[in-house]
């Protein structure tokens, strides 16, 4: 099973995303958005960023 992005909406009335891997383990979550629109931006810039981005580990 893919992951998946699921949005809800906080206590705050903001909206926020996490990324699911396949087993339902929320494995990266958003910050707080005024809008879903926004919310959905952000699960995009994620999408076009998160493929091609290098890890750096400063441990």
């Amino acid at each position: 099973m893919a992951g998946k992005f699921v949005i809800t909406k906080d206590k705050k009335g903001e909206f926020r995303f996490v990324l699911k891997a396949g087993n339902g383990e929320i494995i990266a979550q958003s910050e707080g958005y005024a809008s879903k629109d926004g919310a959905k931006n952000g699960i995009e810039s994620v999408r076009k960023n998160a493929a091609d981005a290098t890890v750096v580990d400063e441990t």
